[in-house]
């Protein structure tokens, strides 16, 4: 039979390899996950999941877009405030995939990434036939451009609006709008104005963005460092662009917007560039969540993203500025006077709800936000919300702007929202969610079952030495009746 001691060493043993196993990967372990880690973020064909996901989104993406419909055209034209009703969302699958893949030699790759959108009904409030007021660009837009050329020249523009039956303000469908109608204007100016409009074909506020892509990225791999993973090297052969007055507002900083470098903390922000918005931008920590199962961090704009220079100096470079809260875009708009803020002007300026009514600004509907996986930089949950806006004012000389009084006028704002679904997640969630938290307990169960095991081993030992102990003494402890009975002969007299 076997000796409790023999026991007691057995789990001696075992308790002592469980407890350096279990310590030994304390150290090791976290080496183990990060270098994982490193190898499925970095831009490489050979891993599937983060490839794919980098290549081809195969998530849903979706652009929602809500139309500012203006109530009081007429009053507008008269120097009355604005009024406006939202309509929306008018909800658009986005498909995006990325072509002309190439890998250089200095660790980047370059791409350009297009994209396309189709209507999606089920979630929108209406159709694409639903007809609303907004601004016309066209008109309200050049004139503002041409307030400072000689009268004349002014005067034959506004002829010119009168003869192609361009008014101040649009009533059109919403399709139309968004994807392009036809105008004779527009026409005229591409045949004898060739370059004036952003587009050649028919005039729309996203027709430049279906079926287009992005521009020329080139960004680092991650191979050489992976602290540099998805940072832009360049953005159609720049290294920096030239729409704004100040070098560190024209830097191309950050990512290209999709994914981050792996291993964020509380104190790392969120840099990337937006061609869309002509410049790089930031977003910072708000707090933690989890999203989906998956622990993320939360990252949004902050209110000084788009401050004026006055409130926030290194924004002078964005200038002329208005309010704060809005980025003046004109430089790269072919001068249009256009500017972008957050929806319903959220963290702007309050001076420019008074100019306009029928506007309520939240941070859950209209703030900017991305849910990111801080170990591997990855975005679960995306939503980014802008909105574009036109300043209006009473130009002389251009009947069509009547007597305008100067505003801001927001047109529309639109949500890019997108998030990690399917099997996609249940992949993600598994390889780089749970099997790193899996690695990271076990680590934990095996010092607690080392030192169970040495527990036990150390009562087995005392107690089988404590039995020994007892059953000795029983056996050298002699009976006293029976030592008197034994020894009573020898006491007797001789003669007896």
């Amino acid at each position: 039979m076997v000796s409790q001691t023999t026991v007691s060493i057995v789990f001696l043993v075992l308790g002592g390899m469980a407890l350096l196993f279990g310590t030994v990967l304390v150290f090791v372990g976290p080496i183990i996950i990060d270098d994982q880690i490193v190898k499925n973020v970095e831009i490489n064909p050979k891993n599937d999941l983060s490839y794919t996901m980098w290549k081809d989104i195969p998530v849903p993406f979706f652009m929602s877009v809500y139309f500012f419909h203006i109530v009081n055209p007429d009053e507008i034209l008269k120097g009355e405030r604005p009024m406006v009703i939202q309509r929306g969302p008018y909800v658009y699958r986005e498909n995006r995939w990325k072509d002309n893949i190439t890998f250089h030699e200095n660790h980047t790759v370059s791409y350009k990434e297009y994209r396309q959108y189709f209507f999606e009904e089920s979630m929108s409030v209406g159709d694409e036939s639903d007809v609303v007021t907004i601004p016309n660009m066209l008109v309200l837009g050049a004139s503002v451009m041409m307030e400072n050329m000689p009268f004349p020249v002014r005067l034959l523009l506004s002829t010119t609006f009168k003869t192609f039956n361009e008014g101040p303000f649009l009533t059109k469908p919403v399709g139309e709008l968004m994807w392009g109608y036809d105008s004779k204007l527009v026409d005229f100016l591409n045949k004898y104005l060739p370059g004036m409009l952003p587009s050649s074909g028919k005039f729309g506020l996203f027709a430049d963005f279906n079926n287009s892509n992005t521009g020329l990225f080139t960004i680092f791999t991650g191979r050489d460092d992976i602290r540099k993973v998805h940072m832009v090297d360049s953005w159609n052969g720049l290294k920096n662009v030239d729409y704004w007055r100040s070098d560190q507002c024209n830097m191309i900083n950050g990512t290209a917007g999709q994914m981050w470098p792996p291993f964020m903390t509380k104190e790392t922000t969120m840099p990337f560039y937006s061609p869309d918005a002509c410049r790089s931008m930031e977003l910072v920590y708000q707090r933690p969540l989890v999203s989906s199962g998956i622990p993320v961090y939360r990252y949004v704009s902050p209110k000084t993203l788009f401050a004026n220079g006055a409130d926030f100096p290194p924004n002078e470079g964005f200038c002329p500025c208005r309010q704060s809260g809005l980025l003046n875009v004109s430089s790269c708009r072919h001068g249009s006077p256009t500017f972008i803020s957050q929806p319903h002007f959220y963290n702007a300026d309050p001076q420019l709800l008074d100019t306009v009514s029928g506007l309520s600004p939240s941070e859950d509907e209209h703030g900017l936000f991305i849910d990111i996986h801080p170990e591997t930089g990855v975005p679960v949950n995306v939503s980014v919300r802008l909105q574009l806006n036109l300043f209006l004012k009473k130009v002389s000389g251009i009947s069509e702007t009547g007597n305008i009084a100067e505003v801001v006028m927001p047109m529309l704002w639109f949500e890019e929202s997108g998030y990690i679904d399917g099997p996609v997640l249940h992949t993600f969630r598994t390889n780089l969610v749970v099997l790193p938290k899996v690695m990271e307990y076990m680590q934990y169960i095996f010092i607690a079952l080392g030192l169970a095991a040495i527990l036990t081993a150390v009562i087995l030992f005392l107690t089988d030495k404590v039995k020994s102990k007892t059953s000795g003494s029983s056996s050298t402890d002699v009976d006293p009746s029976s030592t008197t009975s034994e020894k009573a002969p020898l006491l007797q007299s001789p003669t007896s």
